[in-house]
């Protein structure tokens, strides 16, 4: 009984199988979603959830699972990602095909549902490669 408890508090998605059973850690899911995320068009990068002074850090490739939060609920698995965008792009559309895609991939590589993919825009970041008029 404690580890049905535990499944829904950060420890992961656990699956049973005939031959035994198979937990995907939060980290992993959140791992997934991060890579699936930054090969968006219009993202820049992800966010750390934690700002500080008002500033947003923009995380490297390899610190990408930082800027997700992932809570497996009642079965359910929700995904909470901090991105930040490119100026000039449609910010809608951006969440919109990140939301697509974090979806499919988590579904397509671990076979779980995906209840919801929730986005917040921390930070749009201008090109210094753009002329200043």
């Amino acid at each position: 009984m404690a580890n049905s408890k535990r499944e829904g508090l950060g420890m992961g998605k656990e699956l049973q199988t005939k031959f035994g059973r198979v937990i995907i850690s939060e980290e992993v899911l959140a791992t997934i979603a991060g890579m699936a995320a930054v090969e968006c068009y219009g993202l820049v990068g992800m966010a750390s959830r934690k700002i500080k002074d008002g500033l947003v850090e923009l995380l490297g490739r390899e610190n990408v699972s930082r800027g997700v939060e992932v809570t497996v609920r009642d079965n359910d698995l929700y995904v909470n990602l901090h991105i930040i965008v490119g100026y000039g792009v449609k910010i809608s559309e951006v969440a919109h095909n990140v939301m697509e895609k974090v979806k499919y991939s988590i579904e397509r590589t671990t076979g779980l549902p995906v209840a919801r993919v929730n986005i917040t825009v921390q930070g749009v970041k201008v090109s210094k490669e753009e002329p200043r008029r």
